[in-house]
């Protein structure tokens, strides 16, 4: 099976390629702009290509805020040339998307069925990207993940790594929910997906939802982060949301139903915990 990665040089992207090695082409932005129809049909073009995985995306939340044009380029306008341009070629596409679609009102996981309402432009941008997917390639398949880590690029686990070293006290949001996820998990995830939807007859094409468990806030997530990292151990002050402004609105609620993905695919929802303790240990910031 022969996969296209675009958007390989961010974290899921990194780690996808990684398990992939030469069963893959990966294409970071240099190599493939997914805003360029003619870019993205050189990336899909070949004979071998099998599948197409787009993993890009315009993901600085807050300053999507005030870059309002240049996120729904790549996430709506972008994700729909993928999408597009991989249905011309009979090619089936699996395409990365996020809680942030949702409104994170209530204290339920989302499930894939519900209305997306999201409360900030990233999170519009997605939405749209998501519906322009599903209208230009009937053989897709919508991945939504949640607060996603790794060993690759800036996320919360490196974040706090950081600060914990420069401050004795660090005040954490304790009132927004969801599922961490390691970016190594989302790739065995898509490989697992990718394995199914190019097999003959396949048709359980759609949206589903993947995320790390058990449900926590950040600032949970910040102590279990401390409590297996090596070097200082900073005060974690529980803090709202009011309590730390950003310039876009994040949902209360991240959390994802994830039983459709089990259901169809046999893919359980990794503990996040143990993926903590391997991406620590490969950034040599796990305890002894």
């Amino acid at each position: 099976m022969k996969l296209v990665i675009l958007g390989a040089g961010g974290q899921v992207g990194r780690a996808l390629a990684e398990r992939t090695g030469p069963a893959a082409r990966a294409l970071d932005r240099n190599s493939c702009d997914i805003c360029d129809p003619a870019s993205v049909a050189r990336a899909l073009s070949g004979p071998e290509v099998e599948l197409v995985v787009n993993c890009a995306a315009y993901t600085a939340v807050d300053r999507a805020e005030g870059d309002a044009e240049r996120a729904y380029a790549v996430n709506a306008r972008g994700a729909e040339i993928v999408a597009r341009t991989a249905a011309d070629r009979g090619l089936p596409v699996i395409h990365l998307s996020t809680d942030y679609v949702y409104s994170g009102a209530g204290s339920e996981p989302h499930r894939e069925d519900e209305p997306c309402a999201p409360v900030n432009v990233y999170g519009a941008s997605k939405s749209a990207g998501d519906a322009s997917v599903a209208a230009a390639n009937p053989r897709h398949l919508l991945l939504r993940v949640s607060w996603v880590f790794g060993v690759h690029g800036a996320n919360f686990v490196k974040t706090m790594l950081r600060l914990g070293r420069e401050r004795d006290e660090l005040r954490i949001v304790a009132d927004q929910t969801g599922g961490p996820t390691a970016a190594d998990d989302i790739a065995a995830a898509i490989i697992r997906l990718a394995e199914s939807c190019t097999r003959p007859g396949f048709a359980a094409w759609g949206t589903y939802h993947f995320c790390g468990a058990p449900a926590t806030n950040w600032h949970g997530f910040a102590e279990a982060i401390f409590g297996r990292a090596r070097g200082p151990r900073p005060r974690l002050v529980a803090i709202t949301s009011r309590e730390y402004p950003t310039p876009a609105a994040r949902p209360l609620n991240s959390t994802l139903d994830c039983r459709r993905i089990k259901e169809v695919f046999g893919i359980e929802q990794p503990d996040w915990r143990g993926s903590l303790t391997r991406v620590l240990t490969a950034l040599g910031e796990a305890a002894a």
